[in-house]
Formats: C-alpha cells, structure tokens, sequence
C-alpha cells in the first residue's frame, strides 16, 4: 500500500506550487505537484489513498472542467478547488469529485484543515471500496441455487417457506443453507442480511 496521506497539487505558478508543496509536507502530508492537469493526468495510476488539490488562482481551465476530465479518466478521489475569483463555477458534487471550493486569499491553517477533511474521506471512500469488493468475492463462490436461497433469507424467510418457493425439501435447504453461510463467513440470518445489503454507491459527503 502506498502512501495513505499523499496529496497531489496542481497549478501553474511554479512559486505558488512550491509554498503549497511546503505548507503541506510541514503538516505530515506526503505531496507531487504538477504544473498542469495534464501533467497529473499523465502519471500513473495511483494505489493508495489521495486526494487532489488545483490551485487555479492563476490560469487554467475552470473547476468544472478539471473534474469532468478527471472523472472521464476514471481518476476517483476527493478534490478541492482553490481559486483567486470572487465567483467560478461550482464543480458538481459527487461521492468521487469536489469536497470544497476555496476563494484565495486563505489562511493555511483553513487550507490545512480542508485537506484533512478530503485525505479522510478519501480513506472512507477506499475503505468503502474494500468492503464491497471483499462481499463481491464471498459472493461469487456461491452456486446458482446458493444465491436463490441466500436471497430468501435476506428476506427472513424460514426453511419450509423457502422450500416452497423453490420447490425443493426443507432438508435441501438446510444443506444449502449451511454451505452459504460457511462460505459468505457468517454465522447467523442478521450477519448475512447485513452482507449482502452492502449496495455499491460511495458514502456521500456534504
């Protein structure tokens, strides 16, 4: 696992660059910066747990735009937007886009602290990430009649109702129903429904 505090930066004012670069290494966080989105856009995929900082208080494309093409590159993690303007357009908000949106001039200690905010929720976001996967997994070892059955269970349905449904005997169903909660590692009816209610949308931040 890479790096779990790693900020990216971009901007194009070299000297901007290097104060940002400084402000956030003294606070413990570990920080590339690019003079350009398309220079981020260009290295390779990143690993561990992130989030972006765009400094557009000088020129570039607008908020907006900057997260549409990362979103397009499949690029997932929080952003935060500073800019020199009064007003600029708001970059939508998503589970994967843009946490905050700061007018210059900001204070560092604001600044800090809004990139404490997006590095945990970029740790949510991949620990979200993680659960599911690991549910996806268990899931997939179970048979097709496995699922039938994992499915009526979510529902609470006991053994005999479940064999009337699939058309099946209790016994049956008992072996089944053994098999899936030694595969899916769980232990009773409430474990299982809480597994497999995991829906695969990100936590929202507001």
């Amino acid at each position: 696992m890479e790096s779990q505090r790693r900020v990216f930066v971009v901007g194009d004012d070299a000297s901007a660059l290097g104060a940002l670069e400084g402000l956030l290494r003294s606070n413990g966080f570990d920080v590339e910066t690019f003079g350009s989105a398309a220079a981020f856009l260009e290295r390779p995929k990143y690993h561990g747990i992130a989030c972006l900082l765009v400094d557009q208080r000088t020129t570039g494309p607008t908020g907006a735009g900057i997260q549409e093409v990362i979103r397009r590159t499949g690029i997932s993690m929080p952003i935060i937007f500073l800019s020199g303007r009064d007003s600029f357009p708001r970059p939508r908000r998503s589970s994967e886009g843009a946490v905050e949106c700061l007018a210059a001039p900001v204070n560092e200690s604001m600044l800090v602290d809004a990139v404490m905010r997006a590095s945990a929720r970029a740790f949510a976001l991949e620990s979200r990430r993680r659960v599911i996967h690991d549910t996806e997994v268990r899931l997939a070892r179970l048979t097709g009649r496995e699922r039938e059955v994992c499915d009526l269970l979510t529902r609470r349905l006991v053994n005999q109702q479940i064999a009337y449904e699939l058309g099946t005997t209790e016994r049956t169903v008992m072996a089944h129903r053994g098999r899936i909660m030694h595969k899916l590692e769980v232990d009773s009816v409430d474990a299982l429904i809480e597994l497999v209610g995991l829906q695969p949308e990100e936590p929202q931040f507001h």
